[in-house]
């Protein structure tokens, strides 16, 4: 609430702007450019760090080239996790919730143990494929239009109720998935338990022509709604108040989500508190409530934390399979600090 009434000090201040405090727009280009250089310089480690070929060689490019393909899914994932985390966490009005609380990841881990549990092992590699991917995302974008439709669009809907029938059936399906794993064999096991972390070697280059058109587009949208979460922002009394269609706003921007959610879970897994935690940093370093300013630093952070992460994770430590459950401590960490701070839900 102290936020909102903040936000909307300064939104009706006249004369006033995103970053209308003294040096604000200096330190803002700052440090977009400062998380720029980290992310450009984590990106180009992982490509040239141990290549045995001469830098700027052809031999040197052409296993830079192999490297690409993970490069370009940690930008796609950063791009779809940081943009849906702040644009979900504005309609809310909460800044300590992700968009995996509807219940994405759940599905992803239910379909991925249904696949194992009627199918054996061969089903997790008859999930593999073009077709099965865009079949993933349409499963996921459907359960949560049926959730914003069923939820939303009624009389009493209410932002609350959907939130929490989320946290319900993202938990129902952990259950189920839980007791299906339970009655795999210890190889069954094995084999699905790598598919359930979070990991850019799960997604395949054949996804990437499919997945970045739809975040691009997904992406743009909201970026074109910047404005509308703007005045979201400041809680739907105030937004109806200033003649926006709340409801309307909302579900067209919860729409937009859970296509990027949809897109990362399905190409390379869970990753519950990584958007949160890029998310929480990118208030920090943006110091404006102007989303058209908080998106792009959100995404350098979010590309900055992952790519650092598997740079420092592959190459000083050599142990590239727990990047996403370190990234998901620190996340978790960051998490419990901010209710600790906030000392409230």
């Amino acid at each position: 609430m102290a936020e909102s009434t903040r936000t909307a000090e300064t939104v009706s201040h006249p004369g006033s702007g995103a970053l209308s405090a003294p040096g604000a727009a200096r330190r803002y280009w700052l440090v977009l450019t400062a998380l720029a250089l980290v992310g450009g310089l984590s990106g180009f480690g992982l490509l040239a760090w141990d290549n045995p070929m001469p830098v700027g060689s052809r031999g040197f490019w052409l296993i830079a080239n192999l490297r690409t393909e993970n490069l370009i899914v940690m930008a796609v994932v950063a791009f779809c996790q940081t943009l849906a985390t702040v644009s979900f966490q504005t309609v809310t009005n909460n800044r300590i919730i992700t968009p995996s609380i509807m219940g994405f990841e759940s599905l992803y881990v239910a379909i991925q143990t249904a696949s194992v549990y009627f199918l054996g092992a061969a089903g997790l590699a008859m999930l593999q494929g073009v077709p099965q991917f865009i079949l993933q995302v349409l499963l996921m974008v459907g359960f949560a239009l049926l959730l914003y439709g069923w939820l939303l669009s009624g009389r009493y809907g209410n932002l609350h109720v959907m939130l929490l029938i989320g946290i319900i059936t993202g938990g129902g399906l952990g259950s189920v998935s839980a007791f299906m794993q339970r009655l795999l064999t210890p190889s069954e096991f094995d084999l699905l338990a790598a598919r359930l972390f979070g990991s850019v070697s799960n997604a395949d280059a054949d996804y990437l022509p499919i997945a970045i058109p739809l975040c691009l587009v997904a992406g743009i949208a909201l970026w074109w709604k910047a404005r509308s979460l703007n005045v979201l922002a400041l809680g739907k009394d105030v937004a109806q108040n200033l003649g926006l269609r709340h409801r309307t706003q909302t579900m067209q921007v919860l729409f937009l989500v859970s296509i990027l959610m949809a897109v990362s879970t399905s190409l390379v897994g869970p990753m519950t508190f990584f958007g949160f935690l890029a998310a929480t940093l990118a208030y920090q370093f943006a110091g404006t409530y102007d989303h058209r300013y908080i998106f792009p630093v959100a995404l350098l952070t979010g590309f900055s934390v992952l790519t650092l992460a598997y740079f420092v994770m592959n190459h000083i430590f050599y142990a590239q399979g727990v990047v996403s459950i370190i990234i998901e401590l620190v996340g978790g960490s960051v998490f419990l600090i901010v209710i600790l701070r906030k000392g409230r839900l």
